[in-house]
């Protein structure tokens, strides 16, 4: 086991955070006008021609999907990818490489099954994890019967999990590595060379990469890079390697459920194979819309310049207060709580004293077999609202808290 790992946890129950912070916050009456800043359900607004794509597609809603999807779908998503990145123009192969999903999380969840699979003759496969994670890498991982292994991502590893500390025993048994960039909770980006240095370690040990890019589209500085591009710069293909996008912060569409993944078409293929007898296919109008917002850049823009807006505020109100920094990527805002109590403690705090709903985060995180948490004296702070309730939360965040 790699020295930095924080499993086994094979017997680990997959919770959702946001009920265990119901259940936290149950019998807590707020004593302020209630702003939600808990959940990382975009607010923006949604693309305007979005219903009228809907719309000229309506009568679909009556015939079944191919699991497959459209070829103007598949064409859609190549465009953006040859455009959101320059080293894949030419690259992507419409018909081989992408598969639209219901959202990515079903994607991640099911992608993990045939991952597994591959690695039928592996005793006890793992599948590696960054922690804080997405519970759904978890439940992906303990649904397909393997060891989900936890890897630290935080301040001391550039809120990434440390490449270096992985030894070749755990990699031998590794169907899956998780990489989420930019990071929920924690905005950090992974770079091109950590991302070839991920690479090879799949290719090396013949394991998949998923890239979990959904919150690519949100930054303030420079794009994100991305693992596929990456992957064809290195190598000149996408073997080993499956990147997963969404409408759901891009475009703030979460109740879409419009996503795809592309990349090794072998396993695009094989994972095709598995939702179509188990998975929802993406219904025909859906897809018609989604070509047509996958190729539309401008409210993706005012998208990103909302956030800006946003972040300029957290700037201003909180400076270098609970160790903020701007995140390279995503709307999150992962705040270090350990001088007032720790994460769940402040929860508790802000929603009583303030009326603010956050996130602590150790509800996102697993406890390692050392006892620590490395979400525990963190909050994540969803900047979704907007300008005026922003400033308003993060305003009581300070004069409560300090």
């Amino acid at each position: 086991m790699s020295k930095l790992a924080s499993g086994p946890a094979r017997n680990f129950a997959i919770e959702s955070p946001f009920g265990r912070l119901a259940e936290l916050l149950d019998d807590i009456e707020p004593e302020a006008a209630v702003i939600d800043l808990s959940v990382g359900g975009p607010r923006h607004p949604m693309p305007d021609f979005l219903i009228e794509k809907l719309a000229e597609a309506a009568d679909d809603f009556g015939r079944y999907p191919a699991i497959g999807g459209t070829d103007d779908f598949r064409e859609a998503v190549s465009e953006w990818l040859a455009r959101r990145y320059s080293a894949l123009r030419g690259a992507v192969d419409a018909e081989h490489d992408i598969l639209p999903l219901c959202g990515t999380r079903e994607g991640l969840f099911s992608a993990v099954i045939p991952a597994v699979q591959r690695k039928a003759d592996t005793q006890n496969p793992a599948v590696l994890i960054p922690n804080p994670f997405y519970q759904t890498y978890a439940a992906g991982a303990l649904v397909a019967g393997a060891e989900p292994i936890y890897l630290p991502a935080d301040a001391r590893s550039g809120f990434l999990p440390c490449l270096e500390a992985l030894d070749d025993a755990l990699l031998a048994r590794t169907a899956v590595m998780f990489i989420c960039s930019p990071a929920n909770p924690q905005g950090a980006v992974a770079d091109e060379a950590y991302l070839s240095q991920a690479i090879n370690l799949a290719r090396s040990h013949d394991f998949l990469l998923f890239a979990d890019e959904c919150y690519s589209e949100i930054y303030t500085g420079r794009p994100p890079p991305g693992a596929l591009a990456a992957s064809h710069s290195n190598h000149g293909d996408f073997r080993n390697v499956v990147g997963f996008q969404s409408l759901s912060k891009r475009s703030n569409l979460p109740g879409l459920r419009s996503g795809f993944c592309a990349g090794d078409a072998d396993f695009i293929a094989a994972l095709a194979k598995l939702r179509n007898v188990t998975a929802p296919q993406l219904a025909l109008p859906i897809q018609h819309a989604s070509s047509a917002i996958w190729r539309d850049e401008a409210h993706v823009e005012e998208n990103r310049a909302l956030y800006r807006a946003k972040f300029e505020i957290a700037d201003e109100i909180l400076g270098k207060r609970f160790g903020y920094r701007r995140p390279q990527g995503g709307f999150f805002l992962w705040l270090d709580v350990s001088e007032q109590g720790g994460g769940e403690r402040v929860a508790k705090t802000l929603w009583k004293d303030c009326g603010v709903k956050i996130l602590p985060g150790s509800f996102l995180a697993q406890t390692g077999n050392d006892g620590a948490n490395p979400g525990s004296n963190h909050i994540r702070v969803a900047m979704v609202a907007g300008p005026e309730e922003t400033t308003q939360a993060l305003t009581r965040i300070v004069a409560r808290l300090g």
